[in-house]
């Protein structure tokens, strides 16, 4: 619409002179080069942006999923171990059960191995993402932030507080990542958070039981928790697998919203 005669358009960029005539900026902004993205038109410290925590998230998948298959071999081993050690226990039990359960020990002292390289990994890659995700939630929505950012790694080592930190930093993540006036139910989130919780426990029993066991008959039980460490451990990464791919959905979907200039 024209401006009425006499009335001055004020300039687009700079929001201080007068609109040179027929233009929407003034003399000074049409001359100056335009200013670099993410800093603000009258200058002042740059604005934040989110970054894309789409390869980050992947990598954090592809380690969690890594995770899985060793805890499938580690199971396998287990349950190798644990009929081995049943034969051994029978009457009569020759040469060959002896050497089956050596065989399956070995077995299971390589799959603890891998599980451990695969679990470190799958730590760092994480952390990495996690801090990542926490960071751009505070570009998305800094209010609904209610604890530091540091939090984000140091609250998965600091003890009892990490029964319960990660999941508030995950819940705040997660709400600041879903579309303005539409919150997302936080279920899978509950719900993984258990089995995390479960699984530290259940690890926790079953590698004191195999530690403290002295013959075939402890290492046999404690061969049988172990079974059921793994089964657990395999739920809570796939169910962590679908929260990092959720979040990295909702977030990368944000940061492409954050990438369209608004119309003025």
């Amino acid at each position: 619409m024209p401006c009425p005669r006499g009335t001055a358009v004020i300039c687009a960029r700079c929001r201080h002179f007068a609109a040179a005539p027929g233009t929407t900026l003034c003399d000074r902004c049409r001359a100056a080069p335009p200013a670099p993205v993410g800093v603000p038109a009258g200058g002042g410290a740059p604005e934040p942006r989110p970054r894309s925590p789409v390869g980050l998230g992947w990598a954090a998948a592809v380690l969690l999923g890594a995770v899985v298959a060793a805890d499938l071999f580690a199971l396998a081993a287990d349950l190798v171990q644990y009929d081995a050690l049943g034969d051994l226990m029978k009457d009569g039990a020759g040469a060959e059960a002896f050497r089956r359960a050596d065989n399956a020990g070995r077995l299971v002292s390589l799959a603890a191995e891998g599980r451990s390289v695969t679990m470190v990994a799958c730590v760092v890659v994480y952390l990495c993402w996690f801090h990542r995700v926490r960071a751009n939630a505070e570009v998305f929505d800094p209010a609904a932030q209610s604890m530091a950012r540091g939090w984000a790694v140091a609250g998965w080592f600091v003890p009892v507080v990490s029964l319960w930190f990660p999941r508030r930093i995950t819940l705040d993540i997660w709400h600041a990542g879903a579309p303005r006036g539409t919150p997302r139910p936080h279920l899978l989130v509950n719900v993984w958070w258990t089995m995390w919780l479960l699984t530290l426990l259940v690890g926790r029993l079953a590698k004191a039981a195999y530690d403290d066991a002295e013959d075939a008959a402890l290492v046999h039980a404690a061969t049988g928790e172990m079974m059921v460490r793994d089964a657990v451990d395999i739920v809570a990464a796939v169910l962590a697998i679908l929260v990092v791919v959720r979040l990295t959905r909702m977030q990368h979907e944000r940061t492409l919203v954050a990438a369209v200039p608004a119309a003025r």
